[in-house]
């Protein structure tokens, strides 16, 4: 029976940037284990940009967090306790564990993982719901067909990363944008893509739009945008008739003040009238009964090494907060984790 265990909690909500001040930790007594419950020493908590937007109390997608609650996320680790015929000591699962050392669940709410083939922490990442988003945005938004030119920024992230590996296995021409010269190295020699943008190297939007055209000078058929901003507005400058564009999220916006003008607003409407493009927002949790599909083709790329992926881990549970903030600073190369054991 573990006695107690240590966890994160949302302490006050942000104000425009996140501050390691708006998280607690604290070490709270663990419960009794319930029928049909599962106990599981989490060994790596997922840090994800759409964290920021629960820590709002607004309207959204999803509930926000409760003050004084453990933050939420996604996790993977090892039962060490079990009253569910579903699972057995020494098993490892994923679930939504949250900031926590450890956690107990209904045995419905765990998956059972593999991690002989595929390194534990992937489940959280490629094999996960970022690797779930960037197959469901590619594949039932943005249409491909081989042969088109498909765009993706925050090229080298968790997400954008899989985008990119995906185009290329498709037949398409895949342009990357990413902040710094390291992150587009890793993204052309690394993951083959054709080209890769460094954002951080153009003024505005214009000069952003100009990059873009040099290495597609025949448009953009397709865009999955992560970040929103002046990236946003630069690629639909260069967007073909018929485009289409998977608005997956827009982290230039996630600190935005209240009331502030959104860095992402469109700045020239008439582009969606000239060019008959689609724009298309979407959530991976609308669509669970695809992710067997989905993530099982991913695996099978993952295991066959033609789908790469990095991670950034940061090491104990009191490094989380400084972890998450670095992710929506775009300090993480690859997928931000945090390992707990």
């Amino acid at each position: 029976m573990v006695e107690s265990y240590r966890r994160i909690v949302l302490a006050s909500r942000p104000h425009g940037w996140v501050t390691e001040e708006n998280f607690r930790i604290e070490e709270v007594p663990s419960p009794q284990l319930q029928e049909g419950e599962v106990r599981v020493r989490n060994h790596f908590l997922s840090l994800d940009p759409y964290m920021r937007g629960r820590m709002n109390d607004a309207k959204s997608y999803a509930q926000p967090q409760k003050l004084d609650d453990t933050m939420g996320g996604a996790t993977v680790g090892e039962v060490v306790e079990s009253k569910s015929d579903a699972f057995a000591v020494g098993d490892t699962v994923r679930g939504m564990l949250g900031w926590a050392e450890y956690g107990i669940a209904p045995a419905q709410a765990l998956q059972k993982i593999d991690a002989r083939t595929i390194p534990m922490s992937a489940y959280l990442g490629v094999v996960g719901m970022p690797g779930m988003t960037a197959w469901y945005g590619f594949h039932k938004v943005l249409e491909p067909k081989a042969g088109e030119t498909l765009v993706v920024s925050a090229a080298s992230g968790a997400v954008g990363s899989v985008v990119g590996q995906l185009g290329k296995i498709a037949g398409l021409s895949v342009v990357g944008i990413a902040g710094g010269p390291d992150k587009c190295r890793y993204v052309t020699e690394e993951l083959g893509f054709d080209a890769c943008i460094d954002y951080k190297t153009a003024e505005n939007a214009k000069a952003l739009a100009a990059m873009i055209a040099a290495v597609a000078p025949k448009g953009v058929d397709a865009h999955f945008e992560n970040v929103g901003g002046d990236v946003l507005n630069a690629v639909m400058t260069q967007l073909n008739p018929f485009a289409r564009v998977a608005i997956c999220g827009l982290i230039s916006d996630y600190n935005a003040q209240p009331g502030q003008v959104p860095r992402s607003a469109i700045l020239n409407p008439g582009l969606f009238l000239v060019a008959r493009f689609k724009m298309q927002g979407f959530i991976v949790s609308d669509h669970l009964n695809l992710w067997p599909q989905g993530l099982g083709e991913i695996a099978r790329q993952v295991a066959e090494g033609r789908i790469k992926y990095r991670e950034s881990i940061a090491n104990g549970l009191a490094a989380a907060p400084a972890a998450f903030i670095g992710l929506l600073k775009g300090e993480n190369f690859g997928k931000q984790v945090v390992r707990l054991v």
